[in-house]
């Protein structure tokens, strides 16, 4: 019986002792590169319509999983799917998927159709509209919302047959343009170098799916289901672990870009050092701008040294990745100059963010409020 109670008690410290590694090893795997993945159509929903029986939903479905399953091999990524199985899911909850996740990215897989021979793979952004063909495309994939019930209630500001409706789709993802399209040209470029795909580029049009998020998000369109070569290429196993795998490779590409645009010789924070955001000392009703310069999953030191030479670098953690910001005033022409200032410096990607009381707001709110 003593024996038994002092088997208890050495369980019981060895439990508090390991308690705070437990606590700790759970924070670092919430601090993992978060990849939402999200494959096209599906239930109710087909996709586009062939001759030849494939199905859009099916094949959108099979890559996705198999970009999932190589991108679990990297222990820094966390992937999350909109569905994992043959189910409806509404555009709008694809994207509130992503935003509750807090995902560090959005990769939506479709197939594209055509009544032509058409082919070639295609990667597209939030945007306007440049042209009919682009115009076409979402609206094919925009029509998806009529399969949902209270569609008029959820989408009413948006008709997807107007390319007017869309112009205003843009203001919410403008701050992770430049990343969405870093991400899209990855993707167009392994297409081409590995699996000699037509490269049919990166383009902007009003897709539905990707305004609902807010992080930097792609659709692609993996090749035309209608093409009699190509559609046979995404309907067999081959061709859709070939094209999962093109896109993984992509997606940790881009992962690892993030890191270096912050270099390799760069010296850490301290651990000691908890202030994540250099806060502006303006009143906290006013609109602070900053230009984000840099972000990756290291704790950089904010010093000049360590940003070619930049002073007044504030960071701020976001799941997974530190972001990197240069400067801090309520000033927008002044930001500007600071956006030109950074650019000069070699950040070429940088771009304009704005704040109010500590909290992101898109860049189109805060020159609003600015004006008023």
């Amino acid at each position: 019986m003593k024996t038994h109670r002092v088997l208890l008690f050495v369980s019981f410290i060895i439990v508090l002792t390991c308690s705070p590694l437990l606590m700790a090893n759970n924070i670092k795997l919430s601090h993992k590169f978060v990849v939402v993945l999200d494959a096209g159509h599906g239930g109710k929903d087909p996709g586009r319509p062939t001759k030849n029986g494939y199905k859009e939903k099916d094949i959108a479905l099979k890559i996705v999983l198999a970009i999932g399953a190589e991108l679990e091999k990297n222990p820094d990524i966390k992937v999350i799917y909109t569905r994992k199985t043959d189910v409806f899911v509404d555009l709008f909850e694809r994207g509130r998927i992503a935003n509750k996740a807090e995902a560090d990215l959005f990769v939506s897989i479709h197939c594209n159709a055509h009544n032509t021979q058409a082919e070639g793979a295609e990667t597209y952004v939030l945007g306007i509209h440049r042209n009919k063909t682009n115009f076409e495309v979402a609206k094919a994939e925009n029509e998806a919302i009529y399969f949902e019930e209270d569609y008029e209630k959820k989408y009413s500001d948006f008709n997807p047959n107007s390319p007017e409706a869309v112009i205003g789709l843009t203001l919410a993802q403008e701050e992770y343009l430049d990343q969405s399209i870093e991400l899209a040209t990855h993707i167009q470029k392994n297409f081409v170098k590995e699996l000699h795909r037509k490269d049919r580029g990166v383009k902007q049009a009003g897709f539905i799916v990707l305004h609902q998020t807010v992080m930097p998000s792609v659709l692609v369109e993996t090749g035309f289901i209608t093409n009699r070569t190509e559609g046979a290429f995404l309907n067999s196993k081959r061709g859709q672990q070939e094209i999962a795998k093109s896109i993984a490779e992509a997606i940790v590409n881009y992962k690892n870009s993030l890191n270096q645009n912050v270099g390799e010789d760069m010296v850490a924070a301290e651990a000691t050092n908890k202030q994540e955001v250099n806060q502006p000392t303006s009143s906290d009703n006013d609109i602070i701008f900053k230009v984000q310069i840099a972000a990756g999953s290291r704790k950089i030191a904010t010093k000049p040294y360590n940003f070619k030479t930049l002073d007044d670098i504030s960071r701020e953690q976001e799941g997974g990745l530190y972001k990197y910001y240069y400067g801090s005033t309520p000033d927008f022409n002044k930001v500007q100059k600071l956006e030109e200032i950074a650019k000069t410096k070699g950040y070429k990607s940088s771009f304009i963010v704005a704040f109010k009381d500590g909290k992101k707001i898109s860049l189109d709110d805060a020159l609003k409020t600015s004006a008023n």
